[in-house]
């Protein structure tokens, strides 16, 4: 009932947005339909307000005047509409749409740019149906359909579609190479990104700043710090874009001592750092529970550059205190911020909330976040767990399940030869699950019996403890790590990534399983690298 009432309420709210614009707008009795260049923003307001509302009969009156005026040539209008179609559940009607803008007088750079607009409203399925359908194709096409994949986090649809380009004989150009080592970054793919810059180099693409930046930054996600250092340092360093990707990079590896010494090095150069440098210095201290410095790079940037800190250098302030355990200033940094604290502000409070065992000012964070999400109330129901409220984490459980709200599932990959193999926690689609999960079994026999004890206190509390060790040892990032072992040899490195957070208790074994059996395994979270070896990680259990 309440679902059905929040969208009655939108499509209310939409309709009147749509009186009133179009009483202001080309279809007013004193206007004729589309007379200047505002008149077409205008209709692109009304087919938003009519997408929310799905009012399909006056999207569909829209579409009519629009190609009786001959205005069908106006890519915002045409993707709008097909957009528009698309959330109407008017499928057909979307189709015969793409069908009218491929007349005879075909026009590449029209097509393109509705390819551009289709893909900002993330509609790249009709992207890609316009894209197949072009009789004629340019770089800036194969750019716009790359470089819409990445922005739409479809990595491996950008990287297949660049080798079809390669294949195509369209020679890609710096725009392609910046979006295609986006993609690679993103999904940490390391044997992709080595073969994108062998491709650049070979076809001799000269290095701007942003592609240099884009290196730095591919090499750094992809877990190869030390060829992103070698980048940096054969680099024109002239643009601050180079600088801000290196230390980014440094922070996100637990390097807060090589990141200062980088920006210490950019103002040896006369370099002048901008709020993004900030957020990377920050962030680096934030990693590695270097407060003292923190605070230090926080009154630098007003106090030396005339940097006013935004809500972004007042979130990392936030995450360093949190992450030290200072909560109290963590929370003072919030109240005294001269703007409103955003949901990924008091999810950091949250945060660290959880870790120290503060339920009162978690509580807090959590009536301040108006959208909770799976990992907002996650955390909250383990931080009950930790101080033992089961009472209160089974409420929070419950509340989950009337408002709908369903964990996130852990989802973690590993790429081994060119080949990109995706997990889920529990897992069994996998061709090889069966040799995967012998591996895994045979681990954790072993690492039982060198005395690791599962971190079971943060499993549901209605199943069984046997129960909540089975859910733990089928976390993703073990399923991917068994794989690895798998398929590679003895003393190879092994590097996975994974969407979330990783958890107390596959962290824990990952340390122990470095140390069993004598390899280096790399682990990129959603936070930051940890690269363990002999039993340690980098991140020295602090993140």
């Amino acid at each position: 009932m309440q679902r059905n009432g929040v969208k009655k309420l939108t499509q209310q709210t939409s309709s009147a947005v749509i009186r009133s614009t179009l009483s202001h707008s080309p279809f007013s009795p004193a206007h004729d339909f589309l007379h200047d260049s505002r008149d077409h923003r205008t209709v692109c307001k009304v087919l938003e307000a009519c997408k929310v509302s799905s009012d399909y009969k006056t999207a569909s009156a829209i579409h009519t005047r629009i190609f009786k005026l001959g205005y069908g040539t106006y890519p915002s209008l045409v993707a709008t509409l097909i957009s528009t179609y698309l959330q109407c559940d008017r499928i057909v009607l979307a189709r015969k749409l793409l069908d009218q803008v491929f007349r005879p007088d075909f026009n590449v750079v029209i097509v393109n740019l509705v390819i551009e607009h289709l893909m900002r409203l993330g509609e790249y399925g009709f992207a890609k149906k316009f894209f197949l359908k072009m009789p004629v194709r340019d770089v800036m096409t194969w750019n716009l359909m790359i470089g819409g994949y990445v922005r739409n986090a479809r990595f491996e649809e950008a990287l297949r579609l660049f080798r079809e380009m390669l294949d195509s004989n369209e020679e890609p150009d710096k725009f392609t190479f910046a979006s295609v080592m986006t993609g690679c970054a993103r999904l940490g793919a390391v044997n992709h990104a080595l073969w994108v810059h062998r491709l650049m180099t070979e076809k001799e693409i000269e290095l701007n700043a942003i592609l240099s930046s884009a290196l730095i930054d591919m090499y750094s996600k992809c877990g190869r710090i030390r060829i992103a250092k070698e980048v940096f340092n054969s680099a024109d360093r002239s643009d601050v874009s180079v600088w801000n990707a290196m230390i980014n990079g440094l922070a996100t590896h637990g390097l807060p001592f090589d990141a200062v010494a980088v920006f210490s090095k950019m103002e040896d150069e006369n370099i002048l750092p901008d709020s993004i440098t900030f957020i990377g210095i920050l962030t680096a201290c934030s990693h590695s529970g270097l407060v003292e410095e923190g605070q230090k790079y926080f009154n630098l940037m007003s106090s030396h550059y005339s940097i006013q800190p935004q809500i972004e250098h007042y979130g990392a302030m936030v995450d360093l205190f949190g992450r030290a355990g200072r909560l109290e200033e963590a929370y003072a940094v919030i109240e005294a911020m001269p703007m409103e604290p955003d949901v990924v502000i008091w999810r950091a409070l949250l945060s660290a909330c959880r870790t120290y065992q503060k339920p009162e000012l978690g509580e807090v964070a959590i009536a301040n976040i108006s959208r909770l999400k799976s990992g907002d109330c996650v955390l909250l129901s383990n931080m009950y767990c930790s101080i033992k409220r089961w009472e209160s984490a089974e409420g929070v459980r419950e509340m989950m399940k009337k408002k709908g709200i369903r964990k996130s599932r852990g989802k973690s990959w590993i790429e081994l030869g060119g080949v990109i193999h995706r997990f889920k926690a529990g897992d069994r689609s996998h061709p090889e699950t069966e040799g995967l999960y012998k591996v895994l079994d045979g681990l954790i026999r072993r690492t039982k019996l060198e005395g690791f004890l599962p971190e079971t206190e943060l499993v549901l509390m209605d199943i069984s403890e046997e129960e909540k060790e089975g859910n733990l040892n089928h976390h993703s990032e073990k399923l991917a790590l068994a794989y690895g072992i798998l398929k590679t040899s003895p003393g190879t490195e092994i590097m996975i990534s994974k969407n979330l957070r990783v958890c107390h208790d596959c962290h824990s074994w990952i340390k122990m399983v470095s140390k069993l059996l004598i390899r280096v395994i790399v682990v990129r979270d959603r936070i930051r690298f940890h690269r363990f070896e002999g039993g340690i990680c980098s991140c020295e259990d602090y993140w």
